[in-house]
């Protein structure tokens, strides 16, 4: 099954190794025909501590790194391997 991979801006990066990116999605509510936005914070892993507030990173899921950490930050190089 492939692991999915969401796009988001880092909202905090206080943490050691650890990103809280803001994700958003945009869709058509069904009775009112109404773009509407939704947004949710994903804790991802950031091994390299290389993300920054306001960095727009992508995060695919893995396997869980901790209780609240099951996504990981994704580097160009490891999308094309």
């Amino acid at each position: 099954m492939p692991k999915r991979i969401l796009q988001g801006k880092v909202v905090s990066d206080k943490n050691d190794k650890t990103v809280t990116v803001l994700v958003e999605r945009r869709f058509t509510h069904p009775v009112m025909k109404k773009t509407v936005r939704s947004s949710k914070k994903y804790r991802a892993h950031d091994e390299a501590n290389a993300c920054q507030i306001g960095d727009v990173v992508r995060i695919r899921e893995c396997r869980p790194v901790s209780k609240n950490k099951c996504w990981e930050v994704v580097t160009d190089a490891s999308l094309e391997a």
